[in-house]
């Protein structure tokens, strides 16, 4: 997906967000270690994330595109994939990839931080980051992201919503299945598709006091569907549409942003659990039967609520609400730029049909897009929403069958 990759320079400001300790308190997902698992599928997935790793670049298509292969292969064998539906999912996401391009010179120690966001330099970052995660961390990959990602006043963990989300999708997935080249493509990721949005959080200053506000990410989103103020923005829907929009009409966004009440809030984590509804919502409440509208962009809003899920109990307290605070203002973007499609609950049938999960997850792994990585990760992400919160008026359920009994492609 293409991606915002003008350059910022750093400058050294205090970060407003990174100040606020509150805890989001979930529980955190069962990791995979497949690196260690002697069993045959673990052990495809393994080869077959070695080998994307190795052959394939992270971005391609004149460095419009991000490589999903470690999104597809995982989510497919969380969903119970076998062995051979692996390789068949790599064989066709490789069809379009590209392989790895010289960058211009080598990236240093004294050019991080500086250097972010300088998109020809994706393989230079990633031999960089591998060369540290040898020579200086014994290979313990968590410490790479610890140095790279977390420390310093503006630090790369603020900035994952760049690049459409995709150094947050693939830095969850790095946890979740405990792979180092996940984790150093996640770090390639994150320098090289590096942008303005990180300002947002590093900066106190932007975020003040709005002149409504809400415990809901739902009721803010209806309040913003009827806004008046965004008609006529933009021409057609699209993701060219953000940079225009924080250039042009700045204030309006932040005022959605910061009328969300996640850091004053007693119980963050409920707002979080209200946050991956929203996340659901947005991707199926918006079609309305018949039209099997699903919009490319908005499921970046699901898996990037997914990432955020699992990072949440696995990092340090203190980025907490800046990365939910990230997320949030990430769907805000996608969802004005795709002109503000109405949820309406609706749109999602609650008679199930006797069908269930395991409806579900045949779906994914057997039907005509089972190669398609945002289709799989999104049936992922749903799944792993109910298990966290439970799902007993199977609303949940009812979203994901929904979605891949209608699924016929995505619209842009």
């Amino acid at each position: 997906m293409a991606s915002l990759l003008s350059y910022v320079p750093l400058v050294g400001r205090l970060v407003g967000a990174r100040e606020e300790a509150k805890a989001i308190d979930i529980p955190p997902v069962e990791v995979h270690n497949v690196e260690a698992n002697p069993d045959k599928t673990p052990r495809t997935l393994k080869h077959l994330l070695k080998a994307n790793h190795v052959n394939h670049s992270i971005i391609y298509h004149n460095l419009q595109f991000d490589n999903h292969m470690p999104h597809a292969l995982c989510s497919a064998y969380h969903l119970g994939a076998e062995s051979q539906q692996l390789y068949h999912i790599y064989d066709e996401e490789a069809k379009s990839l590209e392989p790895w391009k010289d960058s211009p010179s080598e990236v240093t120690e004294d050019d991080c931080g500086t250097t972010w966001a300088t998109s020809g330099y994706q393989r230079a970052f990633v031999d960089f980051f591998e060369d540290a995660l040898a020579m200086n961390y014994a290979y313990n990959w968590k410490k790479v992201i610890e140095k790279y990602m977390l420390e310093g006043d503006e630090p790369l963990v603020n900035g994952l919503i760049g690049g459409l989300g995709h150094p947050l999708i693939h830095l969850g997935y790095a946890y979740e299945f405990d792979s180092r080249e996940i984790a150093m493509e996640a770090l390639g990721l994150a320098a090289t598709q590096y942008n303005f949005l990180h300002k947002y959080l590093d900066d106190p200053s932007y975020t003040r006091k709005a002149p409504f506000s809400s415990t809901s990410p739902l009721e803010l989103l209806d309040k913003l569907a009827s806004d008046d103020r965004f008609d006529g923005l933009f021409k057609a829907p699209g993701f060219a549409n953000i940079e225009p929009l924080f250039q042009k009409h700045e204030p309006l966004i932040l005022e959605y942003w910061n009328a969300w009440d996640l850091p004053s809030s007693a119980d963050p984590a409920q707002l979080f659990r209200e946050s991956q509804e929203a996340a659901v919502a947005l991707l199926v409440a918006t079609v309305r039967p018949g039209t099997h509208a699903y919009n490319f962009f908005i499921v970046h809003v699901l898996t990037t609520s997914h990432a955020v899920r699992i990072l949440l109990p696995l990092l340090p307290a203190k980025f907490h609400i800046s990365l939910v605070r990230q997320w949030w203002l990430l769907a805000l973007a996608v969802y004005i730029a795709e002109l503000r499609p109405k949820i309406d609950p609706d749109n999602v049938p609650g008679d199930l049909k006797g069908k269930g999960w395991k409806h579900v997850e045949y779906q994914a792994l057997n039907s005509e897009w089972r190669t398609d990585a945002h289709y799989v990760k999104a049936i992922r992400a749903m799944k792993e929403a109910a298990r966290t919160w439970g799902d007993v008026h199977e609303r949940y359920l009812a979203a994901a069958v929904k979605f891949v009994d209608e699924f016929e492609g995505w619209v842009h």
